[in-house]
């Protein structure tokens, strides 16, 4: 009688305990850095320095005595009774970049970077911005014939950025996400780039890799 009087008082308490959670749905980081990884990667090509691994902690099993209530609470999820469980889980999505908007702006950069922004950044001429668009640094290092090409490229490359950040955002459903999507990717950016190519650091000024 006394433990089911207890279960009968915890899952009222359970109910109550539901009436004033919020319920906060985290941008999900590290499946963001691996999302951009893999998408930066296929854009600068195979010669790009690799990333960082993100390190994985294992899952811990969740610990108590045998029998009785610590048995059962242990094979059930106690929340998901009222259905926060599962909200928190649905909160926590991956990163996709598999739309079909996604994989067209991936594609026209990856040409674009092989056809002429690799030379760019080759030469110094170009650097990768802190807020992840492609900066036109030192245009005296193109000859003067490349030049109007190069800033034609850029801005057709910050343009399909833009769009990426926004997208990518959209797509996983939360167009809130957007200024962190892009701050991962400026970061992903100056990761995955070769040794020599330029960049910004946070305050703005320009380091060599």
């Amino acid at each position: 009688m006394k433990s089911a009087r207890w279960m009968g008082v915890s899952v009222a308490s359970l109910w109550a305990l539901s009436a004033c959670v919020t319920i906060n749905v985290y941008f999900p980081a590290a499946e963001a850095k691996e999302a951009a990884k893999e998408f930066v990667e296929k854009v600068i090509g195979p010669d790009a320095v690799p990333a960082t691994p993100v390190e994985t902690t294992p899952e811990k099993k969740p610990e108590g005595g045998s029998g009785g209530m610590a048995s059962l609470l242990q094979r059930i999820d106690p929340l998901s009774l009222i259905g926060i469980g599962s909200a928190y889980a649905q909160g926590q999505p991956d990163i996709s970049i598999k739309s079909p908007a996604i994989q067209a702006i991936q594609a026209r950069m990856a040409s674009r970077f092989d056809a002429s922004l690799r030379k760019g950044f080759d030469l110094g001429a170009l650097g990768f911005g802190k807020d992840g668009m492609v900066v036109l640094r030192e245009p005296g290092s193109l000859e003067l014939k490349d030049r109007a090409g190069m800033q034609t490229a850029v801005a057709d490359d910050n343009r399909d950025r833009k769009a990426l950040y926004k997208e990518v955002a959209v797509a996983n459903g939360h167009p809130e996400w957007e200024a962190q999507i892009r701050d991962v990717f400026a970061k992903q950016w100056v990761d995955s780039a070769r040794g020599g190519w330029w960049y910004q650091d946070k305050s703005g000024g320009w380091k060599q890799k």
